[in-house]
């Protein structure tokens, strides 16, 4: 029931056709990395590179590059999942479905990991430079385990109890670290091994870690799983996985993952760091070089059938993209019973995750007013940004259940249309101006440093949306051309951004004096200060990406007709976000010319991988 291993997997879905075996000599030095991302963007199978340059193992990639091979992989366990959230939501279902009660039980044995004496990960040792070197663009430090499952302990209470399973980027070489000895640990803040590290510092202790790769698929989806904090990742594994994870003891160590195809084991120094970077990450720039944890490597294992899992990591969507619906479909009936009166929670890919959340919520407060007016939805809104990851969101949009009880978060055009219908710019807008946000959004003051904003509303509907450029629409100097993004929403081209890192522009404040007294925008409710405005409005995605990838909110909102009363700013026109490149930003993706043409040439007719993209 369920996968034990990588190897069943891939056996199972090439006999399905949902694996495609490459027998092509590629590099994976960008070449690899580029060919998983053509094949997840057209749905495309799972792929095994068997013959990859300078690899002494087989390479999986794109094992979960659609939603549906997603399920497929964990079809044999997701009713006994959905059995147990449901009981979660609502114990009075075992009283129409009492055979239920009988299942779930079973289901939940699988949540304590079983001791093993049988570790395949520990059969052969390899050293750092022997694993594959991937690194998917031009601009990486090194190469990098895309899907790491990095396994620590509370130093305090060491045990599988307090232990975490987190996915973080290990950076394998490059940069300063000593060749086969070393490894870059980057985690963002708010990832549970940071607890565990600062237990370590608090005690004086090194923190010991292994990094696991490969085993049954469970266990990377259990490492990017945001569960509550004090509930091991490893009862999640085994859950999904629909079998007890065996772990291996070691004297002196950490347990070890008994199934996994690779195991790095090792210390973090408390108190010291080295550069790691940059990388091509999820918000679809690089991440640049700064100071981490490193990780001492004691040793490296394999099992001898060992295979090598990655992933390409960029703008989205990627195939991290499925993990985050997949990951939804689990989890999302369960926010509700998280937060009182949320019914919706949607971290929207296509901005990057982090930067821009929707949410829908019940607006309760006082039933009886006839002017409805954001109130539970504020309670509401600081809940969903005190929980777990969802504290990193810079942008939280959240309307009222009442209001339109069919609007759903995941209709992205439908709910950005209801907000705009009815934002109040002069009361909806809620900033935390120095707080965290995303250890990779450069948007900020400084790294982990930024701002926020809640906009919340509820009522009736104040403006149509128009979907044509205003008539005779003059715009300051420097500015245009213009271009619809949606009903209510327009781009306009600015000037190249000169502004200094937490600060704001004074040309975006002289843009919107200049239609203090010039009513074009009657019907438009949002403007997008960008780079530019063709590209911006040829799509909902690049919209999503471009504004709220490229704006702090303390520093990067504006309006026409602005306002302050009481020490709330507002404004009775147009809000204005100012979406530009700043200098201080990372730079974008972009993909190798010379590769890009090399991997058009393998999918031409006649060519090795026609047909397949």
């Amino acid at each position: 029931m369920g996968y034990k291993n990588l190897q069943e997997c891939v056996v199972d879905l090439e006999r399905h056709g949902k694996l495609l075996r490459i027998d092509l000599p590629l590099d994976p030095y960008l070449e690899i990395g580029a060919l998983q991302r053509r094949v997840y963007q057209v749905g495309g199978p799972a792929l095994l590179f068997t013959k990859a340059i300078d690899c002494n193992f087989p390479l999986l990639g794109n094992l979960f590059g659609t939603l549906e091979r997603t399920r497929f992989i964990f079809r044999d366990t997701l009713d006994d999942i959905r059995r147990l959230v449901d009981i979660k939501i609502n114990p009075f279902s075992l009283l129409k479905n009492p055979l239920d009660l009988l299942k779930a039980p079973f289901a939940a044995v699988h949540l304590l990991p079983v001791n093993s004496q049988d570790s395949k990960v520990l059969q052969c040792s390899t050293t750092l430079s022997s694993l594959p070197q991937i690194v998917s663009w031009p601009r990486d430090g090194g190469a990098f385990l895309t899907l790491p499952q990095v396994y620590s302990e509370s130093p305090a209470k060491p045990g599988f109890a307090k232990s975490n399973l987190g996915m973080y980027r290990i950076q394998i070489s490059g940069n300063s670290y000593l060749p086969d000895k070393q490894v870059g640990l980057h985690y963002q803040i708010h990832r549970g091994i940071g607890v565990h590290h600062a237990e370590a510092i608090a005690r004086g202790d090194l923190l010991r870690v292994n990094v696991f790769l490969g085993g049954a698929p469970a266990m990377t989806v259990a490492a990017v799983m945001p569960l509550p904090e004090g509930m091991p990742e490893i009862s999640f594994a085994g859950l999904l996985g629909g079998h007890r994870i065996p772990m291996t003891k070691v004297p002196r160590h950490l347990p070890v993952y008994s199934e996994a195809d690779f195991c790095i084991s090792g210390v973090v120094h408390t108190s010291k760091t080295l550069p790691e970077g940059p990388f091509g990450d999820h918000l679809g720039y690089y991440s640049l070089t700064h100071e981490f944890p490193y990780i001492e490597v004691d040793a490296v294992y394999h099992r001898r059938d060992a295979i090598f899992p990655f992933t390409s990591v960029g703008r989205p969507p990627q195939e991290d993209t499925s993990f985050g619906a997949f990951i939804h479909e689990l989890t999302g009936p369960l926010i509700p019973t998280v937060i009182a009166g949320v019914k919706e929670v949607h971290a929207v890919d296509a901005a990057g995750v982090h930067p821009l959340l929707l949410a829908i919520a019940s607006e309760r407060y006082v039933p009886y007013s006839t002017v409805r007016q954001p109130q539970e939805l504020l309670t509401v809104a600081n809940a969903i940004l005190g929980q777990g990851q969802l504290s990193l969101a810079k942008y939280l949009l959240i309307a009222a259940y009442e209001d339109s009880p069919n609007l759903h978060t995941h209709d992205i055009t439908a709910f950005l249309g209801h907000v705009m219908e009815r934002a109040d710019w002069r009361t909806c807008l809620h900033f935390q101006t120095a707080t965290t946000i995303d250890t990779l959004d450069y948007s900020g003051s400084s790294l982990n440093c930024g701002s926020k904003i809640v906009i919340a509303v509820a009522g009736p509907v104040l403006r149509n949306l128009k979907s044509e450029l205003p008539a005779g629409l003059e715009m300051p100097k420097g500015f245009g051309p213009a271009a619809i993004c949606m009903p209510g929403i327009i781009a306009i081209q600015g000037p190249p951004s000169v502004q200094l890192r937490g600060e704001s522009d004074s040309l975006l404040d002289e843009f919107c004096s200049f239609f203090e007294e010039r009513d074009f925008f009657d019907g438009f409710s949002l403007i997008v200060i960008c780079d530019d405005s063709i590209f911006v409005s040829s799509s909902l995605n690049n919209f999503l990406w471009v504004t709220f990838t490229r704006s702090n909110p303390a520093t990067d909102i504006y309006g026409i007709r602005p306002e302050v009363r009481n020490k709330h700013w507002g404004c009775a026109g147009p809000l204005v976000v100012d979406a530009r490149i700043k200098q201080f930003h990372a730079p974008p993706l972009l993909d190798d010319p010379t590769v890009e043409r090399k991997i058009d040439e393998l999918a031409a007719p006649g060519a090795p991988l026609h047909g397949i993209f």
